[in-house]
């Protein structure tokens, strides 16, 4: 009978270990986007979406600030720095786009307030809001 210590020497093949990592970032971008709904929920925001996709691209968070939508991207990374610089200007523009798509479902279309926000989230979990961070893109 096989122990359980046996199974720690086993290798790892390629594709388990990716498998593991896979996972491990999902769940540390689903902690990072919890502690961002709580961020924005305490300061009176009303959570509509999570992970709303569309045909040009995901986002992450969509809240309603009053009359105004607001879209907010979560990067995760060691520092609020790093996560910063991750956030790239294609992925600006899906995000765009997609906020586009998501408003034609609005009373107001695309004549809605809208804010498109970064939260950044360090190694430390804590997290940051900015503000139309990307709006003016």
């Amino acid at each position: 009978m096989t122990e359980l210590s046996d199974l720690r020497d086993v290798p790892r093949t390629p594709a388990a270990a990716r498998r593991d990592r896979g996972k491990r970032a999902y769940n540390s971008g689903h902690a990072a986007e919890k502690r961002a709904v709580a961020l924005y929920t305490a300061a009176g925001l009303r959570l509509l979406e999570v992970r709303w996709r569309g045909k040009s691209g995901e986002i992450d968070l969509i809240f309603a600030d009053g009359d105004e939508i607001v879209f907010a991207e979560v990067k995760q990374a060691r520092t609020h720095d790093a996560a910063i610089a991750s956030l790239r200007p294609a992925q600006m523009r899906r995000i765009h786009a997609a906020g586009s798509e998501y408003l034609a479902h609005c009373p107001k279309g695309q004549l809605t307030n809208v804010r498109f926000d970064l939260a950044v989230v360090d190694a430390a979990g804590r997290c940051d809001i900015m503000e139309g961070a990307f709006s003016h893109f």
